[in-house]
């Protein structure tokens, strides 16, 4: 504890906001980031350790606003993989290439920016059916796989979420769900894994607030930004996700 200096809180506290704002008002798919900017400066194993209890905390924060508003259906499909994809994390988090998962990733988020835009601008074509629902539970796999190796499963399930034209509270409702589930999940394996130490819960305890706050300003945020401009943020978010995926998949 006595090592952690200044610098480290230079990192770790704008990296925790963060990791607040968008898990508490524009989906999962930017909060990854903060483990990825932590693990400049720590090793990734104790980034990842250190962030899961923030991430939990700011759950629990966003569920409360967001009771009730999910599409329960649309979200027991992504559970019905993400839970198994968890599990397969826990089993193979020694083994796995993680970077080339990283790099799938990121190629289906601004894959699918991309094909959204080209079909918003194609507006006398008729309507695009939703994303079949099968793909929910595939895209619950790769996010459960995907949170448990590296914080990353917002980029997946915003895939899916985002292709079944959900309203943007319904979408946000529906990510705070999916996720306090799945980190939920992922504690106890974690914990087999050795990743906790005391020093990861001692210094959650002091970033908690500022965990917090970060959720307190994404919720406020969230009612007061039009529709149109939180998916227009959110595909944003979900292509800078899935261009610091690939990069970091490559490098």
């Amino acid at each position: 504890m006595m090592d952690m200096t200044a610098y480290f809180f230079v990192f770790a506290i704008p990296a925790v906001i963060f990791a607040g704002i968008s898990k508490g008002g524009f989906g999962s798919g930017a909060a990854f980031a903060s483990s990825s900017f932590l693990a400049i400066i720590l090793e990734p194993g104790f980034a990842l350790a250190l962030m899961l209890p923030l991430l939990m905390l700011v759950d629990l924060a966003s569920l409360k606003p967001y009771w009730g508003r999910w599409n329960l259906r649309d979200s027991a499909l992504l559970l019905v993989g993400g839970l198994p994809g968890v599990m397969l994390g826990t089993l193979l988090y020694r083994a796995v290439n993680a970077d080339a998962m990283r790099v799938m990733i990121g190629v289906i988020s601004v894959g699918f920016v991309v094909w959204q835009m080209s079909t918003n601008l194609r507006k006398n074509l008729v309507d695009r059916p939703p994303m079949p629902e099968w793909a929910g539970a595939l895209a619950g796999v790769v996010a459960g796989f995907t949170s448990f190796v590296s914080h990353a499963g917002g980029p997946p399930a915003a895939v899916y979420m985002l292709g079944r034209r959900m309203s943007k509270t319904e979408y946000q409702a529906s990510t705070v769900l999916v996720f306090g589930v799945l980190n939920s999940a992922k504690l106890i394996p974690y914990g087999f894994l050795g990743l906790f130490t005391l020093e990861t819960l001692q210094l959650d305890l002091i970033l908690a607030p500022f965990a917090l706050i970060g959720a307190w300003i994404g919720v406020n945020l969230h009612h007061k930004m039009p529709e149109k401009a939180f998916f227009a943020l959110t595909y944003v978010l979900l292509t800078c996700t899935g261009v610091k995926l690939i990069w970091d998949g490559l490098t």
